[in-house]
């Protein structure tokens, strides 16, 4: 695959593991044609150590904005035909972008393609559950309970990206729940059913331990898609039941915390929808 590919690796104060996921790329049999490090504007030392252990690596530095503007920025920056995503506390196997690129090269017409991986939690490896199986092909319905495909397991396609839109910048987590439905409703995606990548949870600054009720935010993807018309009437009946299930869940959530504001909001939403 003649193709060029580069990596996008947003960072948020993480020098404490950054390290590791640069090096897992800098370690690929298949090397990359850039490295880019977006620096969502740290206040430890992550700038020091990239300036002086990885002087080649691409880095910009914004004033913090969230990871998708970190992302959207790579995207606009970098030039080459594939891009793949690397979230800095995350760190691929040698192997990655070699087995997907032959992947992708045995078949061309893809223009996204993910892989399994590991999952560690506080040091320890675990079982994920099925409802995180992942899996290739048309697989828009499975996008819909939650993420299905790990941004740094991912190699998309500049152009898609640029078709379907970015990163949503308005949405503080899920964002990329968000992207594959917007991708996976008019494409199909590659899947390496290989392990080749290690995803460490359990730390303080996960996007998952710093909001409450996620669904939330696949609530607000899951309405916007289905109100731009664009789904196929099996896929924005199947979107409607799960934004259907997910308003109750959340409106039980929010009136436990006594939340009404919450409550009200996802009422609205379930009459809107509810037939």
């Amino acid at each position: 695959m003649t193709e060029s590919i580069s990596v996008i690796i947003p960072t948020y104060n993480r020098a404490y593991c950054l390290s590791r996921a640069i090096d897992s790329v800098l370690a690929q049999s298949h090397p990359v044609e850039k490295i880019c490090v977006i620096d969502d504007g740290s206040t430890d030392d992550t700038q020091q150590l990239l300036q002086s252990n990885y002087p080649q690596i691409h880095y910009i530095r914004q004033e913090n904005k969230g990871v998708s503007a970190a992302r959207n920025k790579g995207i606009r920056k970098i030039k080459s035909q594939w891009i793949a995503f690397l979230d800095s506390d995350d760190e691929w196997l040698p192997q990655k972008i070699e087995k997907q690129l032959f992947e992708l090269t045995r078949q061309p017409m893809y223009k996204l393609i993910h892989c399994d991986e590991v999952w560690i939690r506080n040091g320890v490896r675990v079982n994920a559950m099925n409802k995180h199986k992942k899996s290739g092909g048309d697989i828009f319905e499975s996008c819909l309970p939650l993420c299905v495909i790990s941004p740094s397991a991912s190699i998309i396609q500049r152009e898609l990206l640029l078709e379907v839109g970015l990163f949503n910048e308005s949405l503080p987590a899920c964002e990329d729940y968000d992207l594959w439905l917007r991708i996976c409703s008019s494409h199909p995606v590659l899947y390496v059913n290989e392990k080749l990548l290690r995803k460490y949870g359990g730390h303080e600054d996960q996007l998952s331990r710093q909001h409450w009720g996620m669904d939330r935010f696949r609530v607000d993807a899951l309405d916007r898609i289905i109100r731009e018309g664009v789904l196929q009437s099996d896929q924005a009946k199947a979107a409607r039941e799960i934004l259907i299930n997910k308003c109750r869940i959340l409106i039980n959530g929010a009136d436990k915390r006594g939340n009404q504001a919450l409550v009200d909001k996802y009422q609205a939403l379930l009459s809107m929808y509810r037939v």
